[in-house]
Order: structure tokens, then sequence, then C-alpha cells
């Protein structure tokens, strides 16, 4: 029987599933074997999905006992249609990943099969709304890879253990389950593969806790939110912190765009795994900066963001870029060398009047000169930076550099930026920093409360920024606590002087006992 408690399936699953990635790969890379694990998860998961979608359709119709993945294809095509219109895709029985498991010992040609299969999964969505969302999932998973074996019959032997330790994981089923064990896994993979890969990890992935730091601030006092967006889109796991905070249906929609083909693939497959239907989402593949894919959706309620640090973009070089309605209120791009606040300028530009916006950015931002100051110089006057979070260092995969969080607003209350310094907000897990619950809930305090607290938060008028040469690393403002010891100098003087008096004495003593002996 497998657990059904929240942690108790959490801590088998977690237990079981890095050692399965692990055992499976053998000499393959563990980054490149991350597309096997994951796109065959995804394979089981929208198999039981669809499963239980089914079923349950028919015993609430009267058939008692109904199970699909015993039906007939034939019969299963009759249904077709208006399954693809509610899920987005349809998998004929045979093709269901249990079923394929069970045969998979016995099938020479299982690499073709699952070749097949997967064509199948995404052709049923051809000519539909969900063509789009479906196209392309599988494609990283390359069941003919030299990678899995270096003959067929190896590759195929190599598929067949991925298919049992898959099938095998603890994921209990659809009625029983009380936490989403689907997305959890998925989730515990890519943060497991992005700790290995370092950098390259980096780029796709924010850690959890820092993805609901941000979900949280974008939607304080919300219960709901219209849409929500991030531009630099990753894996998804930062969109989805949404569903966490809010609740699935209180979100209208969830859009992204990810340059990176495998990553937006990851994000797709990723929105799908927390039981976001195809509906609901919109995550959109290509360059955000040159070639936004959401003009139709935007404006958002909220944004949340961690983009590339300091990567190159057109800029300057581009003579359109200065007149796009998303830059040009600045006067100035973003240095070709430093892309960082075009993607501010873009999201601020796509941020609804009552919405707020939350973006991780590297520290240079914060103070660097040129184009970038006359930026900060447009934000500020405009009243547009609501805070700054300094972050603790070694958060993030692929650096230690500590980052901050820039959180903007167009209808503020006030005509000031609340600095708060949460660089002490952290327990040291394993190899990394990490903002545990209690740090998260102090960040958060300090943030809906907007008011100065020594050492930690303070609000400071536009002006005294504009002064400060639009300057806003939050060091600048929040003076740090001097935790040296105080000293009273009287009081130390007097206690050299009876420490001079005392040797003195003993010297006096000394002596006597010295003259004494002499004698």
């Amino acid at each position: 029987m497998s657990p059904t408690t929240k942690e108790a399936q959490r801590t088998e699953l977690h237990k079981t599933i890095w050692r399965i990635a692990n055992d499976l790969r053998g000499s393959v890379d563990g980054w490149d074997f991350k597309a096997y694990v994951l796109g065959m998860l995804f394979y089981r998961f929208i198999s039981e999905n669809l499963t239980a979608y089914i079923n349950e359709g028919e015993r609430n119709s009267g058939i008692e006992g109904f199970d699909y993945t015993k039906m007939s294809d034939a019969d299963a095509e009759l249904g077709r249609d208006v399954t693809v219109r509610e899920k987005g895709f349809y998998i004929l029985p045979s093709e269901l990943f249990q079923n394929v498991r069970e045969r998979a010992p016995r099938d020479p040609d299982l690499n073709e099969t699952l070749e097949r299969v997967f064509k199948n999964i995404e052709g049923s969505a051809n000519g539909t709304e969900s063509e789009d969302d479906l196209k392309g999932l599988f494609d990283d998973l390359d069941v003919n890879s030299s990678r899995l074996g270096p003959t067929v019959a190896k590759r195929n032997e190599k598929l067949v253990k991925l298919l049992d330790a898959i099938g095998d994981l603890p994921l209990g089923n659809f009625e029983d389950n009380t936490i989403d064990l689907f997305g959890d896994a998925y989730e515990y993979l890519m943060q497991m593969y992005a700790s290995q890969a370092g950098k390259s990890g980096g780029e796709y992935y924010t850690p959890q806790e820092v993805s609901e730091v941000l979900a949280r601030i974008t939607v304080v006092g919300k219960k709901r939110v219209n849409r929500v967006y991030d531009p630099a889109v990753g894996s998804g796991s930062l969109l989805l912190k949404f569903a966490k905070v809010l609740g699935r249906d209180n979100v209208g929609g969830f859009y992204g765009q990810e340059i990176n083909l495998t990553t937006y693939n990851l994000a797709r497959i990723n929105m799908f795994l927390h039981d976001v239907n195809y509906e609901k989402f919109d995550i959109a593949h290509g360059d955000t900066l040159t070639d936004p894919q959401h003009w139709d959706n935007e404006p958002f309620e909220a944004i949340v963001s961690n983009p590339p640090y300091s990567i190159k973009w057109e800029g300057d070089a581009n003579p359109l870029l200065i007149n796009d309605e998303r830059f040009a209120p600045a006067g100035v791009l973003a240095p070709k060398s430093k892309a960082d606040l075009a993607f501010t300028m873009h999201i601020l530009s796509w941020l609804a009047v009552n919405g707020t916006a939350a973006i991780v950015e590297f520290p240079g931002v914060l103070y660097r000169g040129g184009a970038e100051r006359k930026i900060r110089q447009y934000l500020i006057d405009n009243n547009y930076v609501d805070a700054v979070i300094q972050l603790p260092p070694d958060l993030f995969f692929g650096t230690t550099i500590a980052t901050c969080i820039i959180v903007l607003k167009k209808s503020k209350k006030d005509n000031a930026v609340l600095f708060i310094d949460a660089s002490a907000e952290f327990s040291r897990v394993g190899n990394k920093n990490k903002l545990l619950p209690a740090n998260q809930e102090h960040i958060l305090e300090r943030f809906t409360a907007r008011e100065d607290v020594d050492y930690v938060a303070k609000l400071v008028p536009n002006e005294e920024i504009a002064d400060n040469d639009y300057n806003i690393t939050v060091s600048s403002y929040v003076e740090h606590e001097d935790t040296r010891e105080v000293i009273d100098i009287t009081e130390l003087n007097a206690e050299i002087a009876g420490i001079v008096a005392r040797q003195a004495e003993l010297r006096t003593s000394i002596d006597a006992i010295v003259a004494d002996l002499e004698a």
C-alpha cells in the first residue's frame, strides 16, 4: 500500500527517485539523461491522468467498474474528439504507459513502439487549440540515441528498465494522493539536476523557496489574480508557485516565454504535471526582448522573473528597439553587454496598473552608471520602484553572488522606495544557503509593514535617491549594525592604572624577597 499522508509520500518519493535516476543512467551524463527520466515521468502522468478522467466519466454515467486500460483501440476511437476538446490530447488504450510497460520486455521493437506512441500523442492535438501546447514535447526523449546503448537490443534493455523504474515510483493514484506527487517528483528531479549542472542548471531553475517569496510579494492582499507572467520562464517552476500560493483555480492563466528549446519543453511538461490544463497556460518559444509572443495577453496582474544575469542582447545595434513601446519611455536602451534592465523595462511595460512585479536582479544594475543609471532615473522619477530587497549570497545554482529583488508597481501610495536588508535571512543546508519558512516570513513581514526597522529596513523618499545619483543598493540606505563591543575609555584607563599599580606592588614585594635571599 502506498503511503498517503503528505510527508510520508514526499519522503518515500525523494528517497527513491534520485537513486533510480542515477542507477539507470549508467555511463550517460546525468544532465543529458534528465530528458529520459523527466520525459518518461510525463508519459506516465498523462496516461494515468487521462485514464482517471475517462474512468470517472464512464462510471458516473452508470458503467460500474469501467477501466479504460482494458478497452479496445477501435472502441476508444469513438471518444477521441470530445476528449481532445477537454484534455487537449488523446492516448489509445494500447499506447498507455501501463500497457506499453507490460508488453515492453517482449517487444523487440520497443524503441520504434515508443517513438510511434510519442508521435501519436503529439499528433492527437493537430488542428486543435492545444496543438502548440503538445507539439515537440517528446523531442528530447530520443529513444534511438546511441547514448542509451550501442545496439537496438541494448537500447531497448535500457528503455525497459526506465519504464519499470518510473512505473514503480510510489506515486499512488489520482484518487488517493493528498499532494501533487507527479509535480513534486518533477520539481525534485529538476532541482537535483540543476544542482549537479552548476551554472547551466541555474539558468533554468529558480530554487523553490525563492520562487515562493517572489510569488507571495506580487499577490499581497489578493486572493485571486487574472493572469500571471514570466518573460524568462525557464522550467516554469516560478510561475507555478502562484498555484501553490493562491490555489490553481484562483489564477486565471499562466503565461511565459523561453528562448531555450529544451527548457521550453520542460516548462510545458511542468504545467501538465501540475495538472494545469492546456487552455490555462500559454508558454511560448523565442527571444522575449526582440520577439515577444504575448502582445495580445498583456497587461498582467502579477509578473515574476529570474532573467539571465547580464547576458548580451541586440540593444542599440537594432535601430528599431529604441522606438519599441517597451523601451522607448526611458529614452535609452540597456547596454548590449548587459540586458538586465531591458528585461525590467519589458516587465514594467506589460504590468497592469493594479499589478505587482518581482524580479531577481544582478547587483550591478543597482549602481552601474551610463545607460543603466538613466533607466534607474526613469524608474525612480516616475515612482515605479516599490522596494529593493537584498538577498543572501549563495542561494542559486551556478553562482554564489548575493542577488536582489526589485519590486515594481504602477499605482503606489507613496513616493518612496522600501529598502530591505535580508542578507542574513538564511540557513546553510548542504552546500547552499536556503530561505527557510521563517526567513521567508521575515521578508514578507518587512515588505508588508513598509516601515523603518533599525539595520533591516528603511523607507527612503525618491528625492533622496535622486540626490544619491539614483543609486539603489540596499547598503546605501540600510545601515549595518555595528556588532563590535563598546568600550568605556575612562573605565579602561582606570583598569590599566590599577594593573600598573598592582605591578608596582608586586615588583616591590619581589625586590624585598630577593634582598632577603641575598642577605
